[in-house]
């Protein structure tokens, strides 16, 4: 590219008579680079956009995935190579997470939507994910220093539920997620989380990286919604407010979650479609058997009756261990809970009681045992019959892989061979 300065040098040596040549060796360019700034064709200051070789290996790849879901990226891109692809390997996966070009597989989610995660359609149903910041709880809340309320509404449906919550970290947050959604009793296709939210990156503005898998899991789109509530979520959130402040004085949190529930419920019948008429319940997609896997992480005191507080129940450790700082580990997935010292050995487990229970759980087993931390399996995944076959390309791939080939790999044509001279004859 040539800068404004270089061109108008480049005009006024050619209009003084020099040569291209002349001119690209004066400027240390090159002569085609000169001749098409003289000729008008490139304009200076502007950059001529890269082409985009995955463009011509599009058609392909989504073939290949539509065969294949589990094709791993590593297999298709050494396919898509011998078909005369140039490309890098980092370029070619942004480009298949660009285009969404992998399609959810049934088997591992069955509550996934058919076609591609890109494929919804404008009156698809979704549900409105809002997040109201509440008044400080009580202390026997056992949580932190601030109170949330997640809420979901379903589009056209015009349900709602809601879910209290006493931290923004990513496990809870997610659990909420969960709950929400069996309260709902399904999911839709599409989630959609307003600006306040805690799933947004602080530094880009965009959903935090965490929520990819858990959109993969629930086979489901996330988006961040641009704009500001509704006025019918400014009123829900409004009537949740006025809800707190009438609980939180008297209940603990479990009483005032059953109060909720019993406020969405009691709306579903009081919320009238744009024709006056009550709106009818729509066909949501199923959820997976449980939630996705995430650990949620709490550090705990252990109090001098050798019991850690936990989610309003109390459960037993060694009681020579009052005073100690414990860590309580739950992972979505399990009906257990592990608590483990700050060695990561694990101190005792014991059965997850109902939160707000007040339950004092000590049939735990409560021996020292050095535990590797679990590793973050994806459920439903590791077990699936598609991930063990590798599928061969369909007819429509094979015709698309020769159209590559025989664009991108022309055989080279033939050099004559010059044949030895023969005896001179005189």
């Amino acid at each position: 590219m040539l800068s404004t300065n270089e061109y108008l040098d480049v005009r006024r040596l050619h209009g003084q008579g020099w040569s291209i040549s002349a001119i690209a060796r004066h400027l240390g360019r090159d002569r085609k680079t000169v001749r098409r700034y003289l000729s008008g064709n490139r304009k200076p200051g502007v950059r001529t956009p890269a082409e985009d070789v995955f463009l011509s290996f599009l058609p392909y790849c989504r073939l290949r995935l539509a065969d294949d879901p589990h094709l791993p990226a590593t297999a298709l891109f050494d396919e898509i190579t011998d078909l005369g692809y140039r490309g890098g390997y980092s370029t070619f996966t942004r480009a298949l997470r660009r285009h969404r070009l992998r399609p959810p597989c049934r088997h591992c989610h069955p509550g996934a939507p058919g076609g591609g995660a890109g494929g919804g359609h404008a009156d698809q149903e979704e549900i409105r994910f809002g997040w109201t910041d509440l008044a400080d709880p009580q202390p026997g809340w056992d949580g932190g220093a601030k109170a949330h309320l997640l809420t979901g509404s379903l589009r056209h449906g015009r349900r709602w539920r809601g879910v209290l919550l006493d931290s923004d970290d990513f496990p809870q947050v997610l659990e909420a997620v969960d709950h929400l959604l069996r309260r709902l009793g399904g999911t839709a296709p599409r989630w959609r989380f307003d600006r306040d939210a805690p799933v947004r990156c602080p530094a880009t503005g965009r959903l935090a990286k965490e929520f990819t898998p858990v959109g993969r899991y629930y086979g489901v789109e996330i988006e961040l919604e641009t704009t500001g509530p509704t006025a019918e979520e400014q009123r829900r959130a409004a009537a949740a407010g006025q809800h707190w402040r009438g609980v939180v004085d008297d209940l603990g949190p479990r009483a005032a979650q059953q109060i909720l529930d019993r406020l969405a419920a009691w709306s579903d019948d009081r919320i009238p479609a744009g024709d006056g008429t009550p709106t009818a319940a729509p066909a949501l997609e199923a959820l997976p058997p449980a939630p996705f896997p995430a650990c949620v992480r709490t550090l705990r005191t252990v109090d001098q009756h050798g019991l850690v507080h936990f989610r309003g129940n109390r459960y037993a450790v060694p009681p020579d261990l009052a005073g100690a700082l414990v860590e309580v580990r739950h992972r979505l997935d399990e009906s257990d809970l592990s608590i483990t010292a700050s060695s990561g050995a694990v101190i005792a487990r014991h059965s997850l009681a109902p939160r707000g229970a007040g339950r004092t759980v000590t049939d735990g087993d409560t021996t020292f045992v050095l535990e590797r931390p679990p590793r973050l399996v994806l459920s439903g995944s590791v077990g699936c019959p598609e991930t063990a076959v590798r599928r061969p390309p369909s007819a429509e791939a094979s015709a698309e892989a020769e159209a590559l080939r025989r664009q991108y790999l022309r055989p080279a044509p033939a050099v004559p061979v010059p044949r030895p001279a023969g005896p001179r004859h005189g």
